[in-house]
């Protein structure tokens, strides 16, 4: 385990005011995020707000990255564990989660430190989301069986020709937001392009510093490796087993996620638990790839070369927060 963040706990201001600051950690899976997120929030008398997707839910421990509960030093996490795993759960509602968890820390002098893997909660958090209207699952399902029974593209198309805009941005494949693309169009009459037009609700009242880790490639993927090994010998299997015993088990979108998706495959008998393994591993790597893909394009994010559980880089990234002032 490493060894805290070399800085006396201390309130984080003086006084509310429209500037409070809070720190978001950015980052591949594997880079160490939560092992820092832990040190800062010992040094900064801080608490810790989850903002990936999967940690969300109940009941996945083995395969979410969740840091356990000994490792935690006594640190409060919020927003693991929130919902049952067939509910769902937006990026809107995520944000109005984290609102009220910040609006609670600011009024106790809390630092508030972001860790975690979704950049779409972050940036749903940081920049909010654009005023569309709410979900229709009758609408989705609708949309749904159309693209499946045509051939192609077609819900893609379909796009294309209702707004073009939104569809030169979506990737023919991304079926989910092709969905809430058409949606938005079909309920409201108007493109998504349009209402995105007309600007997002920021976050108001706090200031974000933004900590990157980049560590290095080859590093990155042996840790990842053998996460996802630790990951299948500490039961993933088991727990992928049990989730799908459940009578809503369709509709647990966890099981969906990496390593539980490729553990799935093998309790159905299409691979075996070592091939399982192998895709875990390689489709994390590639997911690893995609969120620093994602993460370089936020803005004002200061980045430090290394794993975040490195006492040498918590240090570093120790003294650039004093040197903002915090």
């Amino acid at each position: 385990m490493a060894a805290a963040v070399p800085v006396p706990a201390r309130s984080v201001v003086d006084a509310v005011d429209e500037h409070y600051p809070l720190i978001a950690i950015l980052g591949p899976t594997a880079s160490g995020k939560s092992a820092l997120a832990v040190a800062l929030a010992q040094g900064f008398a801080g608490e810790i707000v989850n903002y990936d997707s999967v940690q969300l839910y109940r009941g996945f421990e083995t395969g979410t990255g969740k840091l356990p509960s000994g490792e935690r030093r006594g640190i409060p996490h919020h927003l693991l564990d929130l919902v049952d795993p067939g509910e769902v759960f937006t990026a809107g509602d995520y944000r109005n989660a984290a609102l009220e968890v910040l609006q609670s820390m600011r009024e106790r002098r809390k630092m508030p430190i972001l860790v975690g893997g979704t950049g779409l909660y972050l940036r749903a958090l940081l920049l909010g989301l654009f005023e569309g209207p709410p979900r229709s699952e009758r609408l989705r399902a609708r949309l749904k069986a159309l693209g499946e029974r045509r051939s192609g593209n077609y819900l893609h198309r379909l796009l294309r020709r209702l707004d073009p805009e939104a569809a030169a941005r979506i990737h023919p494949r991304d079926r989910q937001k092709i969905v809430r693309a058409l949606e938005v169009f079909l309920l409201t009459g108007r493109p998504m392009s349009a209402l995105l037009g007309r600007g997002r609700k920021a976050l108001r009242g706090f200031r974000a510093f933004k900590v990157g880790l980049n560590p290095g490639r080859v590093q990155l993927h042996h840790r990842i490796n053998r996460r996802v090994e630790q990951m299948f010998a500490a039961g993933l299997m088991s727990e992928t087993k049990e989730a799908i015993s459940t009578a809503n088990s369709a509709d647990i979108k966890v099981l969906g996620a990496l390593g539980y998706r490729q553990a799935s495959a093998a309790l159905r008998g299409e691979i075996t638990e070592q091939e399982a393994v192998r895709q875990t591993q390689l489709a994390t790597r590639r997911y690893a790839k995609r969120q620093m893909t994602w993460f370089r394009r936020e803005p004002d994010v200061h980045w430090f070369t290394g794993f975040g559980d490195n006492p040498q880089v918590q240090s570093q990234v120790c003294e650039w927060l004093r040197q903002c002032g915090i």
